[in-house]
């Protein structure tokens, strides 16, 4: 019992130490006006293996350093309360979502399990980020619409021009790690 414990505690560090530099090295890696997260496969794979809580624990991490590199700037220089609650929140729950996702289909099928919660996380956290936009950053996402000439909608603004091109680079690294991913869950389980 303990040497589960220990192995799982000793993992959960690794996990964690992988997610801040991989976010860090990330966010010089910008799409268009936000960094990509490259979080998102250590966040699965510990998700499956250990729970959603650590997948919980991971995404809350993940918003943690998202919040010290400075990708959200734009949105602390407006409202900074909201900024982090919505920063931290959207990670957690991402990761959380990958565990339960991989929880429940892994029950059927573990390798549609691991591809469906690889695609999921960036799907939750790109999709809670936003519907934040909509409901708290409205006036600030238009007015930067409009000094970059966009003069559609609000809505095709954050999907095409600010945060569309992020997402399809996040879910693409994600489908194409998705086997990996599921091997690597396969061999921690098996371990």
């Amino acid at each position: 019992m303990n040497y589960l414990k220990t192995k799982k505690l000793v993992a959960m560090g690794l996990f964690i130490a992988l997610v801040v530099i991989l976010q860090y090295l990330s966010s010089f890696v910008k799409f268009g006006t936000f960094s990509i997260s490259l979080v998102c496969a250590p966040i699965v794979v510990a998700a499956a293996l250990y729970g959603p809580l650590c997948g919980a624990i991971l995404g809350f991490i993940f918003g943690v350093v998202v919040l010290f590199t400075g990708d959200a700037s734009i949105f602390m220089a407006y409202k900074p309360v909201v900024t982090i609650i919505v920063v931290l929140l959207k990670g957690t729950i991402a990761g959380a979502g990958s565990g339960i996702i991989y929880q429940t289909l892994s029950k059927k099928n573990q390798h549609l399990a691991g591809i469906i919660s690889s695609i999921a996380f960036p799907v939750i956290n790109t999709g809670i980020f936003l519907i934040s936009c909509i409901i708290f950053y409205q006036p600030i996402i238009n007015q930067i619409a409009v000094t970059n000439g966009y003069t559609g909608s609000t809505l095709g603004y954050l999907l095409f021009g600010f945060v569309g091109l992020n997402f399809v680079w996040e879910l693409l690294i994600n489908c194409l790690l998705a086997n990996t991913i599921v091997r690597l869950i396969h061999l921690g389980k098996h371990d």
